[in-house]
């Protein structure tokens, strides 16, 4: 007969485990998580948006005139038959990357490139509604599944022609519109005030998704099939999908796993700030706010700058300075692996200066989208200058992509800033406008850079400098800090609830409270809501800490 002891003995040690490993899952902060399913859903997202670019060169490649690089030393001949050319073509003698090319037209490789910028740029306001309505979960969880089907059915339409490959690049295009609009959403809901500077470094993922792709899609053509790349992409994207399916929740409140301390924490700092069951978007508010012009229209110019060395760069290198594909390669793709770490670096000073006082809420979005665009618009000039002395012109391109990451805090986090219940459409409304310069830009530069020379090149350079700081101009001028009226329903201004006031109380004289409640009655507008949420969330802190100090 079995010892029912001995059957109870399993079910304790399970009981065991999982409570040690629930344990072990409680030491993780919710947000934390939700960092990383940011962070790692920008690198898929970027890897599936880009490897395209890389493929289409391959699988489109035919013979043509040469182009001599300007700072290349060889004659025409030595191009044709020597060993710059020689070396290029050892890179595409494999077998595997000389098979199954399709003989399409020039406009046509256009149209499958911009295909996906054209959808991209119209789903960017129905990723805010759709975002308000169903909530981030499902609306970016989404857009990446959809992707990465997507990426997975393209090889075989390539085979059926260059019709179906269209659709789907724009069915990509349509999808990945969402989630820009969907994680400002995410953001609103549960990051504390002085921690969305660091949190939107996530969103640098998209420059390790640049940074991955060129090199491994170059390793992958080059042994295998161009095929596998979006293979690879597409199952990347499936299994990370599932991934946020498990662990990503639209608010705090519906967490499971979230602690009391984390959730206290959040609440304390934007609760009577955002309200997740607001569903109209007041439009007309919003289309009638400078704040939010100033938003879209100063970083268009930051696109813009940003695109020269996305699409125009590995030209550039090529035709200008005279790098060999590996090699370009390679150097396309580390700004952008560098870029992240820069991007940690700006937001952590940016919150570092919020929390301190040091600089206004205001000034240090103002600071940091100067960097991210007038200075690495003035650089662009710069490495033109540098003309053939690669080395001078490599180091201020890599200067230039790491100074763009800074605003993400700056210009980029005022979204959450102005309309903490509305950042997923506000967003959707400024991604309108800036991502017009992802096609405008490269366009521009093409048309200019016909010749490939290096003075056509100084001219380009010298029109995105005029276009980053004119468009800063906008944000300079007419951005704002302030929690915008409309933010709220009726646009009045919520009451604190009442532990929040006896919180408050500590951190202000008499008369300031005052006038601080003449002023929430008023209904006015409410310039002082972010730097008072974030002094509660550090009274809080301090607090919390204290009490963790007494019991240790």
């Amino acid at each position: 007969m079995t010892n029912p002891e001995r059957l109870e003995e399993p079910r304790a040690c399970k009981r065991t485990i999982l409570f040690q490993f629930q344990r072990l899952a409680d030491l993780v902060p919710a947000r934390y998580v939700l960092y990383m399913l940011s962070f790692t859903g920008f690198v898929v997202s970027f890897m599936m948006r880009m490897d395209m670019n890389m493929v289409i060169v391959q699988i489109l490649r035919k013979e043509k005139d040469r182009v001599v690089p300007v700072c290349s030393t060889s004659q025409p001949d030595d191009i044709v038959n020597g060993s710059y050319y020689n070396s290029t073509e050892r890179m595409l003698a494999n077998d595997a990357m000389n098979r199954d090319r399709f003989d399409w037209s020039t406009d046509v490789e256009i149209w499958i490139i911009n295909s996906f910028y054209w959808c991209y740029l119209l789903s960017q306001v129905a990723g805010g509604m759709l975002t308000q309505r169903f909530g981030t979960k499902l609306v970016f969880g989404g857009s990446q599944f959809a992707t990465a089907i997507c990426s997975l059915l393209i090889p075989e339409a390539a085979y059926i022609g260059y019709v179906p490959v269209v659709i789907l690049r724009s069915i990509q295009g349509v999808a990945s519109g969402l989630t820009w609009p969907a994680m400002y959403a995410a953001v609103a809901h549960w990051i504390p005030l002085d921690e969305r500077s660091r949190f939107m470094s996530s969103f640098q993922g998209f420059s390790f998704g640049i940074g991955i792709i060129y090199p491994l899609a170059g390793f992958i053509m080059t042994h295998y099939h161009w095929k596998y790349v979006f293979y690879t992409t597409g199952s990347i994207g499936v299994l990370w999908s599932l991934a946020w399916y498990l662990f990503a929740y639209d608010t705090p409140s519906s967490h499971p796993r979230i602690s009391p301390m984390e959730y206290q924490l959040i609440q304390g700092s934007i609760g009577e700030y955002t309200n997740p069951n607001l569903v109209t978007v007041p439009w007309k508010k919003i289309l009638k706010s400078w704040p939010c012009w100033s938003i879209g229209l100063t970083t268009f110019g930051r696109i813009w700058v940003h695109y020269v060395f996305i699409v125009n760069g590995p030209k550039y290198m090529e035709n200008v300075l005279g790098l060999n594909i590996q090699t370009n390669g390679i150097l396309n793709g580390l700004p952008f692996i560098l870029s992240y770490i820069t991007s940690v670096g700006f937001c952590w000073v940016g919150d570092v200066l919020v929390r301190s006082n040091t600089m206004s809420l205001l000034n240090v979005r103002k600071l940091f989208t100067a960097l991210a665009q007038v200075v690495p618009g003035i650089l662009t000039i710069v490495i033109g200058l540098f003309g053939c002395n690669v080395a001078g012109a490599l180091t201020f391109w890599f200067i230039a992509v790491a100074l763009i990451t800074a605003a993400y805090a700056g210009a980029m986090a005022n979204v959450v800033d102005i309309a903490p219940n509305y950042a997923g459409p506000v967003l959707a409304f400024a991604q309108t406008i800036h991502m017009c310069a992802s096609f405008i830009s490269p366009a521009v530069g093409t048309y200019l850079t016909k010749d490939q020379s290096l003075e056509s090149y100084q001219k380009y350079y010298q029109l995105t400098a005029v276009v980053s700081c004119l468009t800063y101009g906008f944000f300079h001028f007419k951005g704002s800090a302030d929690v915008q009226s409309w933010n709220y329903p009726d646009e009045k201004l919520p009451q604190p609830a009442a532990g929040q006031e006896e919180a408050q109380s500590p951190l202000n004289d008499d008369a300031d409270a005052e006038d601080q409640d003449e002023e929430e009655d008023e209904g006015e507008t409410v310039g002082e809501l972010p730097r008072r949420a974030a002094e509660l969330n550090r009274s809080r802190g301090s607090q919390e800490t204290e009490s963790r100090a007494g019991r240790d």
